[in-house]
């Protein structure tokens, strides 16, 4: 039994969301009760104590759509960059040439940077759309591997696209469904598979067709880039007559499983199918930004009852700052400083909790009994007081993810006093560097 205390507790939960001097009491790899430090003390008087010194005791984040294999493009400055004036050269002349090159071992090194950075940040839990067209078996147990290693909980996919040839597609389509069948099996709770596509447009109906095929009726869902830039919504009009909700829709995709990540350039009846169908959406602020592809109209989406959640798309690992760009974007976009207070910390926690919930066996993103000990410790002394109507609030404009010093991942501490406990991350940072500056130096030569 470990009892975690001596701090302000926010427990993500209605009935109690603020406990003063609080303490959570963890044993095995579950919360076993929330109360006050001194009470459970007394009732738990042989546990060990982790003093959190008046900081505050939260729930691990959960980041719903990350790009591990992108860790490798930070810092990387081409000698002979090609023009990038719109988001399908960002994919052509960046990601599609980054992903043919990456080796497993790069691969497993981007997974080690990434999850490092993410346990750093307070993120527990990491749903991500992997690709690496020139090694694609196998990949996924790479990622899984350094997961399991680190303690992080992960849902995984592969991206399959038509745009590397019918051999790629294919090993990718055999990719997810091996992991998927392999993830099923797997008893700890700690890794789901789902089935990923790129997106509509570099997936004809022949692929979406094997694609639902190979998901053997959709146990596990899909992951897809959904209609991000306007380039995928004029590719579905003039092939398919469709727009790209649609079509999705009628290849079988969409469901309760499925996760349609962006939806920016979609229309009132396409966030009526994906409501109609329960499909998750996952809004990406700052990537969105970055790729000037324009801001997805999530505020309407929660208004008609989308279960809409917050990812970072592997902009950064860091949801409070996913969550301070969203909560400034949507205000900014509709000229309207009264929006986005209330949706954007719902999108962070209630949210992707739920788009958790669909996946993991226990509750996640709450401190209560009987969910899984996935549990943070932040450094954040307010000068103002905090109560359980404005902790998103505080949350919002006195956190980072680097105030936070101590990481617990289904009971187990993966960081204390910002210091890695399973492995040695200036070694393996070390390493990431040496590869990395390799990994630099082949994309030069295929310019």
């Amino acid at each position: 039994m470990i009892l975690i205390g001596n701090g302000r507790v926010l427990t993500q939960s209605a009935a109690n969301p603020l406990i003063e001097n609080g303490c959570v009491a963890v044993e095995d790899n579950l919360i076993r009760a929330v109360g006050d430090t001194a009470g459970l003390k007394r009732q738990y008087p042989q546990a060990m104590f982790v003093d959190a010194g008046g900081k505050v005791i939260m729930p691990g984040l959960i980041n719903t759509h990350m790009h591990i294999y992108s860790a490798f493009a930070r810092g990387m400055v081409l000698d002979q960059p090609r023009p990038n004036k719109s988001f399908s050269e960002i994919l052509e002349n960046l990601w599609w040439r980054m992903d043919k090159i990456l080796s497993l071992e790069d691969v497993r090194y981007s997974a080690y940077a990434t999850y490092l950075e993410c346990v750093k940040s307070g993120v527990t839990t990491v749903f991500d759309h992997h690709a690496s067209q020139g090694a694609v078996a196998g990949s996924l147990d790479v990622i899984m591997d350094v997961a399991k290693e680190l303690g992080v909980r992960a849902s995984l996919c592969y991206e399959v696209s038509d745009r590397d040839g019918e051999a790629v597609c294919d090993a990718a389509i055999k990719e997810n469904a091996d992991f998927i069948a392999r993830a099923a099996k797997d008893d700890s709770d700690m890794v789901k598979g789902m089935f990923g596509l790129h997106a509509a447009f570099t997936l004809s109906d022949r692929t979406l067709e094997k694609c639902v095929a190979a998901m053997g009726g959709g146990k596990a869902g899909f992951h897809v880039h959904t209609a991000e830039g306007f380039a995928d919504l004029q590719d579905s009009l003039a092939r398919y007559g469709k727009r790209v909700v649609e079509r999705l829709f009628d290849a079988g995709v969409l469901g309760e499983k499925s996760i349609a990540v962006h939806c920016i350039h979609i229309n009132g009846r396409e966030m009526d199918i994906l409501r109609d169908t329960g499909t998750m959406v996952v809004h990406n602020p700052e990537s969105n930004m970055g790729n000037a592809v324009g801001c997805a109209a999530v505020l309407p989406m929660l208004e008609r009852g989308l279960l809409v959640g917050l990812g970072t798309d592997g902009y950064t690992a860091d949801m409070l700052e996913s969550m301070k760009v969203a909560a400034i974007l949507h205000k900014h976009n509709l000229c309207d400083p009264s929006v986005a207070w209330a949706e954007v910390p719902q999108m962070l926690f209630a949210n992707n909790a739920a788009i958790a919930g669909r996946f993991f066996e226990k509750p996640l993103g709450v401190l209560e009994a009987g969910a899984y000990a996935d549990i943070i410790v932040v450094d954040y002394d307010p000068h103002t007081p905090m109560t359980g109507g404005n902790q998103s609030s505080h949350i919002l404009f006195g956190m980072t993810g680097r105030s936070v010093t101590d990481t617990m991942i289904n009971g187990r501490f993966v960081m204390r006093d910002r210091k890695i406990q399973p492995v040695d991350d200036k070694e393996i940072l070390a390493r990431s560097r040496e590869l990395s500056a390799d990994f630099w130096r082949r994309i030069q030569i295929t310019m």
